[in-house]
């Protein structure tokens, strides 16, 4: 999102006189310092081949942030991904405002992480919106918004080919919106409250397979974790890591949901919910040492018949 706004800036034939990266709010000077010398990440390498001004403080909140941004007296602050909640001093800082790309069809998704709750919740339909900020998250009014197709089913998207999808959006989403704003007037529209859903950060109860859902549900948590956050089973008081499901016909006689139908050393045949079967790959377990004794515990503490839950 970082890069793509920036190039889509440039290309709409607009200066860029500051950029913050979000390392900066991350890591400590000190160790960034050596970071950017030793193992420089994406942004960096970025800043570095466009020769573009770092602004360097530990906050967009940050009086060194308000200074450096006074002194620059930018048109617009564009803001795209980031974590912390800008006070309202800082979002009247530029002449014109600030704007802020969120990646979902505003009202709907607001929060930190839509790319996740659009596969979980399976829409068919998610895009970018370019808003105004105001004191509350992802609430101002809209300015643009881009839509996008989600593909679903047992080989579509997963959260990462969803945010690469809204991340090349912006560049291109971005260069319209600010040659509209120069050569024509956008009206802001107001955010239907009604309409409006907020998720949080995924917590453990949503990383946790429930096998009372069908195969399709469950198939769309473990794409939508993809690649950031691993799902586990839930197996008496014990967690198990899950690398890969597979999802067969249940031809059997058993029918009972989370029932572990067969094991070996490294997979667990459960049921689902729609009398499907889950072949589970297991990686590990949640503790100290859990890939050495993942074998151990699939070899002698579960049982078929066993219920995981």
């Amino acid at each position: 999102m970082f890069c793509n706004l920036i190039l889509g800036s440039i290309e709409a034939k607009n200066k860029v006189v500051g950029v913050f990266r979000h390392e900066r709010v991350k890591i400590h000077p000190f160790f960034l310092f050596f970071k950017d010398i030793i193992a420089p990440g994406k942004d960096y390498s970025f800043i570095k081949s466009l020769n573009l001004n770092e602004i360097k403080a530990t906050s967009v909140n940050s009086q060194s942030f308000r200074k450096q941004i006074l002194k620059l007296n930018p048109d617009i602050i564009l803001v795209g991904s980031w974590s912390e909640k800008f006070k309202k001093q800082i979002i009247e800082l530029p002449k014109i405002g600030t704007i802020n790309c969120h990646p979902s069809l505003l009202p709907k998704y607001r929060g930190p992480n839509p790319y996740m709750r659009v596969i979980m919740n399976g829409e068919t339909e998610t895009g970018i919106t370019f808003h105004l900020m105001d004191e509350h998250l992802d609430s101002g009014p809209i300015l643009m918004q881009k839509k996008i197709p989600v593909l679903q089913g047992f080989n579509g998207d997963t959260g990462e080919t969803l945010k690469n999808k809204c991340c090349n959006l912006a560049k291109s989403g971005i260069k319209e919106l600010l040659t509209t704003m120069n050569n024509e007037m956008i009206i802001p529209a107001n955010q239907n409250e009604r309409e409006a859903s907020y998720y949080p950060q995924v917590s453990e109860k949503d990383i946790l397979i429930d096998f009372y859902k069908s195969a399709e549900e469950i198939n769309r948590l473990l794409r939508a974790l993809t690649p950031w956050q691993p799902a586990y089973i839930a197996h008496k008081k014990t967690f198990l890591q899950v690398k890969t499901i597979k999802f067969f016909e249940n031809k059997t006689k058993y029918q009972k949901p989370g029932m572990v139908l067969k094991k070996n050393k490294k997979n667990l045949w459960i049921i689902t919910g729609d009398n499907k079967i889950a072949k589970v790959n297991v990686s590990k377990l949640f503790c100290k040492f859990g890939k050495l004794l993942a074998p151990l515990y699939m070899k002698f503490c579960i049982k078929t018949g066993d219920v995981c839950l």
